[in-house]
């Protein structure tokens, strides 16, 4: 007889799970029997051995069990501690230059765009939709300084069911820029707003994250300001620190009298149990002894600081303070939104750092493994919900299949003895990629396939590639303006037009709509002059 006490289940797998636990870096748990209630917690994971003791405690039956194939297998999701949903829009591109003249010359343009809602609602869908397709299950997502189009990328996480923090940047200083800012009074009223909206609405995995752009974007007033900010509501707090020499030496210029960079941070209130700082490259030992006794994190970002010539970030030199770690891809400064990029390239950098004599051995794959997932819920504050597959926590997880469809990974006879062997779960980690991630769980709810409702909204922005508003003659011409009738239609559609062809513009069928009115006005056009 079962117990009546028993929540009921949503799902009873058996199979292979591999996760991480803070005493093994990769456990393999080979034909065992995972069960999730219908609140999305994991309440059993035992021996399949066990299944007729299980069944009488959790009244199930062996037809309600699916049966993973030999070679498929859970992992727990993955956790990006750091991307910038807003560079999708140039992803893949323009990575040609260091940080500080990269943000000037194309970040600040692109994220100053956002100002227009449906662009950011095109850039947003499409950037939730690849990271969940992707196995990114929970995301630290830095928006932009535009109060409304956040909000909206936290509606939108939310509606595909992923797992996220969410910020709206705040920068009062930027000179190099100056369009893209706020003043000081504007960022800390937007912020409380972004905030009270945000947890208005009440979302489950979605939350609102105080979000200082950097120290070279932020006065002290500011900082000060978002420090209580948080402090006040409880908040959790992301930014950068010691990204590249130039940086550091500038923070130096711009704040003399703090000991450090970090001292910046500290002092302002913004260093605490729930800060995860991006990059880190350059903090000292007495730094990184700060971030341990803060209880702060750090996010990895090893594509971005390779991409962008930032430096190499010393991770078991960060471990080694006990510092609290995971993963991040920082798109758009790293070219790859995907967090198995993330695994590959953090295995890169500390092999050229063994090589260079900086240490004396290299993080393992295994152990990478653990800080793009149990590690980056450690450093997001989120370990005791996600992160492994502990009795307790909630159901965010990856099945994996090896032998999937145009799988990009090749498998052999020697691959497989019985069970799954640790050489498949290896060629996944370096070669695999969304075309393997057959499922994606968050919270027990099936999020990857898409439900039929995101799928509509994927349709929507999909079908609509297009340009942008239409300009003004000051926005686009200048001189041209002074043009007879017919060269001003010409230049203006010419310059439009490549406008939208060197840009990742696409969205709402309205201004589809106006295109074609405006190809059948200049057809008209010509007809009458000639």
């Amino acid at each position: 007889m079962c117990a009546a006490q028993m929540p009921p289940l949503a799902h009873i797998f058996r199979g292979t799970f591999v996760h991480s636990t803070w005493t093994c870096p990769m456990e393999v748990l080979r034909d065992h029997l995972l069960g999730v209630s219908d609140s999305g917690k994991i309440v059993f994971l035992e021996e399949a051995s066990q299944q007729e003791k299980l069944a009488q405690e959790w009244c199930f039956k062996p037809c309600e069990i699916r049966e993973l194939s030999h070679h498929e297998f859970f992992m727990p999701g993955l956790v990006d501690t750091h991307i910038h949903a807003s560079q999708y829009s140039f992803s893949g591109s323009n990575v040609d230059l260091s940080l500080l003249e990269w943000l000037t010359k194309y970040t600040f343009p692109a994220e100053h765009r956002f100002q227009n809602i449906d662009f950011a609602e095109e850039v947003y869908t499409r950037v939730v939709r690849r990271t969940l397709k992707n196995g990114t299950t929970t995301a630290c997502y830095f928006g932009t300084l535009h109060t409304d189009s956040s909000l909206l990328l936290a509606e939108i996480t939310d509606k595909f069911g992923q797992r996220a923090f969410v910020g709206k940047v705040c920068m009062d200083l930027n000179d190099p820029f100056p369009e893209y800012r706020e003043t000081t009074e504007e960022s800390i009223k937007e912020t409380e707003r972004f905030v009270s909206e945000m947890l208005q609405k009440n979302y489950s995995r979605v939350k609102p994250i105080v979000t200082p752009r950097f120290s070279l974007s932020c006065s002290e007033t500011l900082m000060g300001e978002l420090g209580s900010i948080a402090k006040t509501r409880d908040l959790h707090i992301q930014s950068h620190i010691s990204e590249t020499r130039d940086e550091v030496e500038a923070v130096k210029n711009l704040y003399p009298n703090y000991k450090n960079h970090t001292d910046v941070y500290d002092k302002n209130n913004l260093l605490t149990t729930k800060t995860v700082m991006a990059h880190g490259c350059y903090l000292s030992a007495e730094e990184l002894n700060v971030f341990h006794e803060r209880g702060a994190s750090i996010a990895h970002c090893p594509n971005s600081n390779l991409s962008l010539s930032s430096g190499f970030l010393n991770v078991l030199e960060v471990l080694k303070h006990e510092v609290k770690i995971g993963l991040g891809t920082d798109v758009a400064g790293g070219y790859s939104y995907s967090m198995l990029d993330a695994i590959r390239r953090a295995v890169m950098v500390s092999n050229i750092l063994l090589i260079n004599k900086v240490n004396e051995k290299s993080l393992t794959l295994k152990e990478v493994f653990r800080l793009a997932t149990l590690g980056g819920s450690q450093a997001l504050g989120l370990d005791g919900e996600i992160g492994n597959f502990e009795v307790g926590k909630e159901f965010d997880a990856l099945l994996i299949n090896p032998k999937a469809s145009d799988s990009p990974i090749d498998l052999f006879y020697g691959d497989f003895f019985g069970d799954i062997s640790e050489a498949v779960i290896q060629k996944f980690l370096y070669l695999g990629d969304d075309r393997n991630i057959e499922e994606v769980y968050v919270g027990g709810k099936q999020v990857v396939p898409f439900s039929s409702s995101v799928k509509e909204t994927i349709n929507l922005t999909a079908s609509s590639p297009h340009p942008p508003p239409f300009p003004s003659c000051s926005m686009v011409f200048s001189t041209e303006c002074s043009l007879k009738e017919l060269d001003i239609w010409r230049a203006l559609k010419a310059s439009w037009k490549a406008h939208c062809i060197n840009s990742t513009l696409c969205y709402t069928s309205e201004r589809s709509k106006i295109w074609m009115l405006l190809e059948t006005l200049g057809h008209l056009f010509i007809v009458v002059h000639f």
